[in-house]
């Protein structure tokens, strides 16, 4: 099938949603489908450009104009989708329902292309709370118009267990692993009780991720009868509303000084390919989202769980995640406030016995190609 991936903003070489669109992209072409990647960004003259793949379909210019013209301009990407024969618009919601996107999609729609829209994250609502006025303005636009929205696409996608979302059928899928990107954690040496246990978390770091309920967890044991030494690794970027005290959660410096835990804690920064593979590679346990009820969120498929699991690693989170719940590697934690208890965390690892590779071959359904498989199917 003829197929445009339609993202309404532009890449960053380590982002981690370039990636998994560019991993999504790559599993349609590996699937048949001819694939037209649509997105929005700069050209060398610092112009406001709307791409095709590389070549640019409208030119908005530059300066303070440049911004509203792009917005409205949306009609170049249906004009393009109909001239060169899409037959499925696969578009990435920017939380960006209004009469202008509506429009696109009735135009897509009215011109028999089906159109699925991917909402990453459901319900998103809360993520907002706390943000600056005009981000917030920005989703009150959202709230006003997306169940209207909705009526012009033929699925949402989504990662959640949900049968509908804003009155439009769902196609449920899981996010999907780059298998080759992801390497299998190296041989570990056997069990060697002078030895710290290693627990990583990585992520963009947001309240959601809830890493705060960790670290007043290790507080907590150190401050008893601890009798294991345990390193916690925080890997990528932590902003200094988490790292301070802020409306929706406790500030990690705060938690850190207030138990003296400071030698147990390490932020790394961003890391990537084998710096990030060799932090894997000296870990033990894996840390997922610890709090997605926060932002109202009970049942979600997150990327980095099942990145984990690729290589081999196994994990705790705190939502539902139906391909993991009941896997003899993962645990779950409640989801509320309380600080974790490292002691669960260690006893679930001395009872485990699962070899690294067997948990990456659980989940070799998860691959991009086969939950694009499933969109395309259900279209």
């Amino acid at each position: 099938m003829n197929i445009m991936f339609l993202v309404f903003h532009g890449f960053e070489a380590n982002s981690g949603i370039t990636k998994k669109i560019h991993n999504q992209v790559r599993a349609l072409q590996q699937l048949g489908h001819k694939v037209h990647l649509c997105y929005y960004g700069f050209d060398e003259n610092l112009h406001r450009v709307r791409w095709v793949d590389s070549t640019a379909i409208a030119d908005y210019g530059n300066g303070p104009l440049a911004p509203l013209r792009a917005r409205i301009g949306l009609h170049t990407i249906a004009d393009w989708a109909v001239m060169n024969g899409i037959e499925i618009v696969y578009a990435r919601s920017f939380h960006n329902a209004s009469p202008l996107t509506i429009r696109l999609f009735r135009t897509l729609r009215r011109s028999g292309i089906k159109v699925a829209l991917e909402i990453p994250t459901y319900p998103y609502d809360q993520e907002y709370v706390g943000f600056p006025l005009g981000t917030r303005l920005k989703l009150l636009i959202d709230r006003c118009f997306r169940r209207t929205l909705a009526k012009e696409v033929s699925a949402i996608v989504t990662f959640a267990d949900v049968p509908t979302i804003f009155g439009q059928r769902t196609i449920c899928i899981s996010n999907g692993v780059d298998f080759e990107a992801l390497p299998l954690i190296a041989p570990r040496p056997n069990s060697d009780s002078s030895r710290p246990i290693v627990l990583t978390a990585v992520a963009e770091v947001h309240y959601w991720h809830g890493l705060d309920r960790l670290l007043t967890g290790l507080g907590e044991y150190f401050s008893g009868n601890s009798k294991r030494d345990i390193r916690f690794n925080i890997v990528g970027g932590v902003g200094p509303s988490e790292m301070h005290d802020s409306k929706h959660a406790p500030g990690f410096a705060e938690i850190i000084e207030h138990y003296g835990i400071a030698d147990k804690v390490v932020f790394h920064g961003q890391l990537f390919g084998d710096a990030l593979t060799e932090v894997f590679n000296h870990t033990d346990l894996c840390i997922g989202s610890l709090a997605r009820h926060r932002s109202g969120v009970q049942s979600i498929k997150t990327l980095k769980n099942r990145e984990y699991a690729a290589r081999g690693l196994a994990f705790v989170y705190s939502e539902s995640d139906s391909d993991f719940d009941n896997k003899p590697y993962v645990l779950r934690v409640p989801a509320d406030e309380t600080p974790i208890c490292i002691q669960d965390l260690l006893n679930f690892l001395d009872r485990l016995t699962i070899k690294p590779e067997e948990i990456r071959q659980s989940i070799s359904n998860l691959s991009w190609r086969e939950q694009m498989r499933r969109v395309v199917d259900e279209l």
